[in-house]
Formats: structure tokens, C-alpha cells, sequence
């Protein structure tokens, strides 16, 4: 029988893929058990909100330092010192929460905390992906493999989360988050990986971070894509945080309820990942990506304007799957065109557009919340990212003639012959 997902031929990828997946479902319960502790402590959208801003707003401001760490020092190693830690960051929550002593300070605190973790974990592991594959050609595959990852998670662990905050408490989450660290720790302890060679720079810094900006959006393929990927995070990607509102208020539900949808948010993100990871080729990403806002958008106002849980799930999963086929596919086509020694450096820059900007859209959609409601403001939402989608597919006849020679030089498209 053919194998149809190309990442799995590496044994690394393998370790990596199985690591990852016993993770990732403990950091969803996290996020889950987060907002809904949140929820509960202060019965704010606005703090919902906050929360959010808080844990991902080291993303953007030290994001560029992130990439230029990524580019300097082995990745494999920097990336099982920030699993270590989110480890601890993960147990310290646990004991706070079982013991009764958490409040909304500590939650904010501890977030923050995550969030300057992932300021350097977020590019390493993006860009480690390409360390561990074998073949140049899976690339693709497994950036998408690594989406499909977390939406699996995405899916399972909220379903688990909500039965046990109902049935034992939200701490309970925190401490098999802590504990599900391991499994990609050993993973990575257990890879053969060749040396990476490091460039010498002789530049400072805050040159080399320069450099990576002036690169990058010096790029047109490569900027417009970062300009899509931050409007689409700073108005789709809050949607989770305000999630506990639309449970509890709008479909007068229980914690069940929330893990539902975000249960269902993950089956329409699995769809899209599984899609991407089976793709045979990098071409017709773009149209992907002009795609894939509008399917938000359209699941973001459906959503919003729904008042029963049975037609909520499906727009919702319509929200996930716009969701994943956007990251992904920009993911894919960036780390394609992209310099192999500015990797680091650009990826941290997907990294300000996608994680950065979601902070600004937690706090963003929180005071909208308060003021207009969360129904509205879904609508909002969905409406900025239909708009921002079609701008970018008008751009398209344009970026096609900039990338076609990167995909001749790197063998994805057949040269065309001279006459």
C-alpha cells in the first residue's frame, strides 16, 4: 500500500509527530481550562479578553529576538529547553489551582510567563520541521502534518477538558498538561539529527534583525501573505477566547457545551489539515489562501447569528477549517520561498503576524464584546476577514510571476526551455 503522507517516510518526523500529538492535547485542556477558570473567577468578557492579550503579546513585541535565536543556536536543543519550561510553567498552575490559591493575577502572570516561552519556541518549531524531514519534497506534508497536529489536539483535548472540569475540576487539566510535556521531550531526546551548520555574521543584532525586515517586505509574495496572516489573526483568531460567552449566555450551556465547540472548531481544522497534508504539490496554495478567510468569515457570522447548539457546530467547524487552511498554507509557502538563512528571522515575523496579532484581537474583540456584544462582534469579525481575503486574491495575478522562478530553482515547477 502507497504511503499518501510523504513526512512519515522520516523516522525523526515520526518521533517528532507522536511527541507532539501526546502534547498538544494537554495544552488544549490548558486553553480551555484557562478561559473557563477565567470565566468563572470574574464573569468578564473584557478579562477573557485581556487574558488572551496578555499571554501573546510577548509574540509581537520580541518575536524578531525569538527568530534571530532561532537562526544562531541548534534548534533541536533550544526547543527541548522550551518544552522544559513550559513543563514547570504548566505544574505551577496545576498546584495553584488544586490548592485553591489561584486568582486572576496569577492566571494573568503565568500566561505571560507562556507567552515569553513561545516567543522562541513558536519559530524554532516551525522551522525545526525542516532540520528533521528527510526529503525536501515532504516539506509541505509535514508543515502540514504539524497543523493537522494541532487541531487534532484541538479536537480531543477540549472534548476531555470538559468532562473533566464538570466532573473534578479545572486543575486537573493544568496537571496533565504539565505532565504531557514529556512525550515530546523524549521525542526530541531520542532523534539522530546531522549537525546544522551555523553562519558566521559579523552583523550586531539589531542589524540582523533589519536585515530579516527588510528582507521579508522587500518580498511582495512574502509581505502580502504576513499582511493577510495578521488582519486574519487580529480578527478571526479571538474567537476561542470569547468562546465561554457563547456557551454559557447565548446557548445557556455548561462546560460540556464549551468543549463541544471547541471540539467542533478542531473536526473542521482536522478536514482542512488532512487536506493539506495529502496535497501532491505546493501549487494553488495561494488560491488557498485567498480562500480560506472567506470560509472563516462566512462560519463567523453563521456562528454569530445562531441561537442552537445543532447549527453552531457546523459553523464553527467552518471557522476551523478556514483557520487551518490559512496558517498552513501561508506557513508552506513562505517557508518555500524563504532563504535558508533568514528562516529564522522570517518565520518570526509569520510568527507576529499569526501568534503576535492575536493578542491585540483578544483585547480587540473583549472591548467590542462589552460594548456592542459578542454576537456583533463575530459579525464584525467575519466581515473584515471576507473583505481582507478578496484584496489578496486580486493581488494574486501579481505574486504568481514572483514565485514561479523560486519553483523552477528549486525543482517544483519544470523549467521552461530557452529558444
Amino acid at each position: 500500500m502507497k504511503l499518501t503522507l510523504p513526512a512519515l517516510r522520516s523516522l525523526n518526523y515520526r518521533l517528532f509527530f507522536a511527541g507532539q500529538g501526546i502534547s498538544l492535547i494537554g495544552t488544549w485542556m490548558t486553553q480551555l481550562a484557562t478561559v473557563w477558570v477565567v470565566y468563572q473567577l470574574t464573569h468578564s468578557a473584557f478579562m477573557l479578553g485581556l487574558t488572551g492579550f496578555v499571554s501573546q503579546i510577548p509574540s509581537f513585541i520580541l518575536a524578531p529576538f525569538g527568530g534571530l535565536i532561532a537562526d544562531r543556536y541548534n534548534h533541536r536543543r533550544l526547543l527541548v529547553i522550551t518544552q522544559g519550561l513550559a513543563m514547570i510553567q504548566s505544574l505551577i498552575l496545576a498546584v495553584l489551582t488544586l490548592t485553591g490559591t489561584i486568582n486572576i493575577w496569577l492566571l494573568l502572570g503565568l500566561g505571560f510567563c507562556q507567552g515569553l516561552i513561545n516567543v522562541v519556541d513558536a519559530p524554532v518549531r516551525q522551522i525545526l520541521v525542516k532540520d528533521i524531514i528527510e526529503r525536501p519534497d515532504d516539506l509541505a506534508s509535514a508543515i502540514a502534518l504539524n497543523s493537522s497536529l494541532v487541531n487534532g489536539g484541538r479536537l480531543i483535548g477540549p472534548a476531555i477538558a470538559g468532562i473533566i472540569i464538570a466532573q473534578v475540576g479545572a486543575g486537573y487539566c493544568f496537571l496533565i498538561d504539565g505532565i504531557s510535556y514529556m512525550g515530546v521531550i523524549a521525542g526530541l531526546l531520542l532523534m539522530r539529527l546531522q549537525s546544522q551548520p551555523r553562519m558566521v555574521n559579523t552583523m550586531n543584532p539589531i542589524q540582523r534583525i533589519q536585515e530579516g525586515f527588510n528582507y521579508a517586505f522587500q518580498s511582495l509574495p512574502i509581505r502580502s501573505i504576513l499582511l493577510l496572516m495578521a488582519l486574519f489573526s487580529l480578527m478571526a483568531m479571538s474567537n476561542t477566547t470569547l468562546m465561554p460567552v457563547f456557551a454559557i449566555q447565548i446557548l445557556h450551556g455548561d462546560a460540556h457545551t464549551l468543549g463541544f465547540l471547541m471540539a467542533a472548531s478542531g473536526v473542521g481544522a482536522l478536514i482542512g489539515g488532512g487536506y493539506m497534508s495529502t496535497r501532491p504539490s505546493i501549487l494553488g496554495l495561494g488560491k488557498v489562501i485567498a480562500a480560506a478567510p472567506i470560509l472563516c468569515g462566512v462560519g463567523l457570522i453563521g456562528f454569530a447569528l445562531s441561537r442552537t447548539l445543532w447549527l453552531s457546530i457546523p459553523m464553527i467547524m467552518l471557522v476551523g477549517l478556514g483557520s487551518i487552511l490559512q496558517i498552513s498554507a501561508s506557513n508552506t509557502v513562505i517557508q518555500t520561498i524563504v532563504a535558508d538563512d533568514k528562516r529564522g528571522r522570517v518565520m518570526s515575523l509569520f510568527t507576529m503576524s499569526f501568534l503576535g496579532m492575536t493578542p491585540f484581537g483578544n483585547i480587540l474583540s473583549g472591548i467590542l464584546a462589552s460594548t456592542i456584544g459578542v454576537q456583533s462582534t463575530f459579525v464584525l469579525n467575519g466581515s473584515i476577514c471576507i473583505i481582507g481575503a478578496v484584496l489578496f486574491a486580486r493581488q494574486l495575478p501579481t505574486l504568481k510571476p514572483l514565485v514561479h522562478p523560486i519553483y523552477i530553482e528549486k525543482g517544483i515547477l519544470p523549467a521552461v526551455p530557452s529558444e
